[in-house]
Protein backbone atom coordinates (compact mmCIF):
# COMPACT_ATOMS: atom_id res chain seq x y z
CA UNK A 1 0.00 0.00 0.00
CA UNK A 2 1.54 3.50 -1.03
CA UNK A 3 0.60 6.24 1.38
CA UNK A 4 -1.25 9.60 0.78
CA UNK A 5 0.70 12.39 -0.12
CA UNK A 6 0.19 14.96 1.81
CA UNK A 7 -0.32 18.56 0.17
CA UNK A 8 1.97 21.07 0.47
CA UNK A 9 0.71 23.54 3.75
CA UNK A 10 -0.58 26.97 1.73
CA UNK A 11 1.29 29.58 3.34
CA UNK A 12 -0.35 32.67 4.34
CA UNK A 13 0.04 36.17 2.09
CA UNK A 14 1.47 38.65 4.67
CA UNK A 15 4.67 35.99 5.10
CA UNK A 16 7.89 35.62 3.17
CA UNK A 17 8.09 32.57 0.94
CA UNK A 18 11.59 31.58 1.56
CA UNK A 19 11.91 29.56 -1.34
CA UNK A 20 10.84 33.35 -3.21
CA UNK A 21 11.96 36.23 -0.86
CA UNK A 22 10.57 38.97 -3.62
CA UNK A 23 7.62 40.72 -2.80
CA UNK A 24 5.36 41.74 -5.35
CA UNK A 25 4.68 45.70 -5.10
CA UNK A 26 1.19 46.47 -6.55
CA UNK A 27 0.65 49.83 -7.19
CA UNK A 28 -2.84 51.60 -7.26
CA UNK A 29 -3.34 53.53 -10.43
CA UNK A 30 -6.78 54.45 -9.41
CA UNK A 31 -7.78 57.89 -8.30
CA UNK A 32 -6.95 57.04 -4.40
CA UNK A 33 -3.29 56.91 -3.79
CA UNK A 34 -0.94 58.64 -5.35
CA UNK A 35 2.51 57.12 -7.14
CA UNK A 36 5.78 57.37 -5.83
CA UNK A 37 6.74 60.28 -8.48
CA UNK A 38 4.40 63.22 -6.98
CA UNK A 39 4.88 62.31 -3.90
CA UNK A 40 8.74 62.40 -4.12
CA UNK A 41 8.00 65.80 -5.99
CA UNK A 42 6.29 67.39 -3.72
CA UNK A 43 8.51 65.76 -0.65
CA UNK A 44 11.78 67.22 -2.36
CA UNK A 45 10.69 70.85 -3.21
CA UNK A 46 8.92 71.58 0.56
CA UNK A 47 12.64 70.61 2.00
CA UNK A 48 14.25 72.68 -0.25
CA UNK A 49 11.95 75.64 -0.48
CA UNK A 50 11.95 75.44 3.76
CA UNK A 51 15.82 75.36 3.69
CA UNK A 52 16.33 78.06 1.64
CA UNK A 53 14.05 79.73 2.94
CA UNK A 54 14.98 79.96 6.44
CA UNK A 55 18.40 81.12 4.97
CA UNK A 56 16.50 83.93 3.93
CA UNK A 57 14.93 84.73 7.53
CA UNK A 58 18.81 84.28 9.01
CA UNK A 59 20.04 86.87 6.40
CA UNK A 60 17.20 89.19 7.34
CA UNK A 61 17.95 88.30 11.51
CA UNK A 62 21.78 89.26 10.54
CA UNK A 63 20.59 92.19 8.96
CA UNK A 64 18.97 93.16 12.33
CA UNK A 65 21.57 92.21 14.28
CA UNK A 66 24.56 95.01 12.10
CA UNK A 67 25.64 98.03 14.02
CA UNK A 68 22.69 100.94 12.60
CA UNK A 69 25.88 102.82 10.66
CA UNK A 70 26.21 100.29 8.75
CA UNK A 71 23.33 101.16 6.28
CA UNK A 72 25.03 99.38 3.20
CA UNK A 73 25.60 95.93 5.29
CA UNK A 74 21.98 96.05 6.77
CA UNK A 75 20.69 96.94 3.07
CA UNK A 76 23.25 94.23 1.25
CA UNK A 77 22.06 91.84 3.46
CA UNK A 78 17.89 92.74 2.96
CA UNK A 79 19.07 92.55 -1.33
CA UNK A 80 20.79 88.87 -0.83
CA UNK A 81 17.35 87.66 1.45
CA UNK A 82 15.82 88.71 -1.19
CA UNK A 83 17.52 86.86 -3.61
CA UNK A 84 17.40 84.06 -2.08
CA UNK A 85 13.52 84.67 -1.77
CA UNK A 86 13.82 84.48 -5.16
CA UNK A 87 15.73 81.28 -5.52
CA UNK A 88 13.35 79.47 -3.12
CA UNK A 89 10.30 80.02 -5.56
CA UNK A 90 12.52 79.51 -8.68
CA UNK A 91 13.44 75.67 -7.00
CA UNK A 92 10.00 74.95 -6.40
CA UNK A 93 8.57 75.26 -10.16
CA UNK A 94 11.81 73.83 -11.20
CA UNK A 95 10.97 70.69 -9.15
CA UNK A 96 7.09 70.75 -10.10
CA UNK A 97 8.25 71.15 -13.64
CA UNK A 98 6.65 74.76 -14.12
CA UNK A 99 7.83 77.99 -16.10
CA UNK A 100 10.26 79.50 -13.52
CA UNK A 101 9.43 82.96 -14.52
CA UNK A 102 5.94 83.51 -12.77
CA UNK A 103 3.93 86.11 -10.45
CA UNK A 104 4.75 83.55 -7.78
CA UNK A 105 7.92 85.00 -8.06
CA UNK A 106 6.91 88.32 -6.41
CA UNK A 107 6.42 85.98 -3.20
CA UNK A 108 10.12 85.42 -2.79
CA UNK A 109 11.18 89.26 -2.85
CA UNK A 110 8.87 89.00 0.44
CA UNK A 111 12.03 88.22 3.03
CA UNK A 112 14.08 91.35 1.55
CA UNK A 113 11.23 93.41 1.39
CA UNK A 114 10.47 92.59 4.88
CA UNK A 115 13.97 92.78 6.04
CA UNK A 116 14.08 95.98 5.04
CA UNK A 117 11.03 97.55 6.71
CA UNK A 118 12.67 95.71 9.84
CA UNK A 119 16.10 97.03 9.75
CA UNK A 120 15.62 100.90 8.28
Amino acid sequence: MSEPQAKPKKRPRHLMDPANPHREVVRSTGAGAMSLEPVQKWVLSVLAATTIAHMAGGLVIAAMYVDDTRTDAQIGLNVLAAAFGLLTVAVFRAIHQMPLVSAWLLLGLLPGILGLYLTL
